[in-house]
């Protein structure tokens, strides 16, 4: 009968036992490391503890570049804690010299865990003790990021400018750390004179930290000092990679420069600057938040006969897109290529669909899609029930909607509440809704600017103006943002007001409304414009109105506000006094200057 294989351990225990010592080295001793390194390697930390306690016990030697190794293993294994408590067992358990490099080795382990207060809190205990361990370069690098992702940003400049007193020199990529950092709190102006400083400092920049500095001037929108950025760059022979174009690309989008966006991709492909998903998926969400999906579809056609698959964040992004603009046909034939492409539509994808078919009036295929979307293994979520519902009372179907709350399959947020509040109210079924608000309330969920919004629709329209009243009062005392009043509250309420004929709780709640920061729009004029409607002299009256609330809202500098109200006036044929124009005129009439350095630089890129 044939004996079981047993797995024999890589090395044999026998061969240590027997080694005979030569010195303060044994024979075997570099060949336990070796087998310590293979372990880590292969995350084996059960056979690489059992080799150190073997190490321990027999008062072997080993190398410190085993234990970077064993550290490294920690890192990979996200296991911080064990590189710490490794790194203070170096010398009492294995009589191993530390030196910079192993310390460093478990800071950038440490770090690189995201844990950057602990990280700091290692750096400093050792610095600070007699381990006689003096930090180099990497370690005021490591501290620097650390400092920066906590956003401490002024330590990290004082570590930075600390750093000659300490016989270290700051390289590129501490420049570029402390640049990324300083981006990120918006002191790009800092920034970009630490480019000049390392420059001066005989440093050469790298295509690293020019992206740095283009991503937090794109973020800002100034593109005029992102073309001189560029002009340098190439000054300095750093050729732009993928990450420089796609983050132009992303500054272009920004500012609503769509073609030069198209151009620029143009380019890049034309430099062998091979274009990724997020060079696409950027481009394409630019194209759609301008509601150009058809040029978004048109710019990925021309990029498949380039070899490009399109992924499933960009077909969610021009589905959704074409459903908005109203091409339904177009949207539909893109999720059958989809299937022809043998991509595999998510979550992302069929709620997008979803939502689209149901913006169409379309419900019932809605209902077929999600259908679908269960067989294949993918479990709709919050936002994919909420479209469907809203489908279905948009439809006039609130009995289909009421069933589809009840076949939810997944938890409950205050999204789905808002649709179903809202749904109710908008057939008149206020005292459900006020149930369904009782339960949103009862399960600890918050609601959100939607959902008040919604019953105070539902309480107003059968004349409940105190309750809904309330429930405005409410809002204002909440804490969190997505609970506060907007203007389509505000609208709901003075309508209602309105129509009870309560006019000066409604002028007042208009004063409300913009002590509070929130500008009027069409509706909110046109709601007391129409109760004006019965009294004579509507017209001077209501000119009059509008005049004023265009004139506080300049004086509190919001001319995006007045400019709407002045809009309202002139549709109405209720023309401004001479005097309220030599007001508005300067402020939107502002000269926009055009750099030369803007149009240089595209010629540039895009020639």
């Amino acid at each position: 009968m044939e004996q079981p294989e047993v797995d024999e351990p890589p090395i044999s225990h026998q061969m240590f036992k027997s080694a005979p010592k030569m010195g303060s080295f044994k024979l075997g001793d570099s060949t336990l490391s070796s087998a310590i390194e293979s372990h880590a390697a292969k995350l084996d930390f059960a056979s690489v503890e059992n080799l150190l306690t073997r190490i321990r016990l027999e008062n072997r030697t080993v190398r410190e570049h085993t234990f970077i190794a064993i550290f490294k293993a920690y890192g990979k294994a996200h296991l911080p804690e064990k590189a710490v408590d490794l790194f203070h067992r170096m010398v009492s358990e294995f009589h191993c010299k530390r030196t910079v490099k192993s310390f460093n080795s478990v800071l950038n382990v440490v770090i690189k865990e995201g844990l950057y207060h602990r990280g700091l809190e290692f750096h400093d205990y050792v610095v600070s003790s007699n381990m006689n361990i003096c930090p180099n370069g990497l370690s005021f690098n490591l501290v620097i990021k650390a400092l920066c992702k906590l956003g401490f940003v002024d330590r990290a400049v004082e570590v930075f400018r600390g750093m000659p007193e300490r016989k270290c020199l700051p390289d590129v990529y501490t420049y570029c750390t402390l640049m990324d950092g300083l981006c990120k709190e918006e002191r790009i102006d800092e920034a970009v004179l630490l480019l000049d400083e390392m420059q001066s400092e005989g440093i050469s920049p790298s295509s690293v930290t020019y992206n740095v500095l283009i991503n937090g001037l794109c973020k800002r929108g100034d593109l005029t000092r992102v073309t001189k950025l560029v002009d340098n760059m190439f000054l300095k022979g750093c050729v732009p990679n993928e990450v420089t174009y796609n983050t132009l690309i992303h500054g272009l989008c920004l500012k609503g420069k769509l073609d030069k966006a198209v151009s620029l991709l143009e380019r890049m492909v034309s430099s062998k600057c091979v274009p990724n998903d997020v060079t696409y998926g950027t481009l394409v969400s630019g194209l759609v938040k301008q509601r150009r999906a058809v040029d978004a579809v048109r710019v990925l056609v021309s990029m498949e006969g380039r070899g490009y698959c399109l992924n499933q964040h960009v077909y969610s992004v021009l589905i959704s897109g074409l459903f908005k603009e109203g091409r339904a046909e177009e949207a539909m034939s893109l999720w059958k290529k989809m299937g022809e492409r043998d991509c595999k539509p998510n979550i992302v994808v069929y709620s997008a669909l979803v939502d689209g078919l149901c913006r169409e009036g379309k419900p019932e295929e809605a209902r077929e899609i999600l259908n679908g979307m269960i067989s294949n293994g993918c479990l709709p979520n919050a936002y994919t029930y909420s479209s469907l519902m809203r489908g279905f009372f948009k439809a006039g179907l609130s009995e289909e909607a009421i069933q589809v709350w009840g076949e939810m399959g997944c938890s409950r947020n205050e999204v789905c509440y808002s649709v179903l509040i809202d749904g109710l109210c908008g057939v008149g079924k206020v005292n459900e809704a006020m149930m369904v608000w009782s339960e949103m309330l009862t399960t600890g969920i918050k609601p959100d600017t939607v959902a008040y919004s919604s019953m105070i629709k539902g309480l107003c329209g059968i004349g409940s103006i105190d309750a809904a009243l309330r429930l405005y009062h409410e809002m204002i005392c909440q804490e969190e943002p997505k609970s506060q009043p907007d203007v389509v509250t505000y609208n709901i309420l003075l309508d209602g007001l309105c129509v009870h004929k309560d006019v000066s709780r409604a002028v007042d709640l208009l004063n409300c409304m913009l002590d509070r920061g929130c500008d009027p729009d069409v509706i909110t004029c046109n709601v007391f414009l129409k109760s004006l409607r019965e009294k004579s002299g509507a017209c001077e009256e209501g000119r009059r109105f509008l005049e004023e609330l265009v004139v506080r809202l300049l004086k509190r500098q919001r001319v995006s506000g007045a400019c709407k109200v002045v809009e309202v006036m002139l549709s109405k044929y209720l023309a401004p006094k001479g005097s309220t124009w030599g007001m508005i005129v300067p402020e939107i009439c502002k000269p926009k200057k055009i750099s030369a350095a803007i149009d240089k630089c595209w010629r540039n890129l895009c020639t």
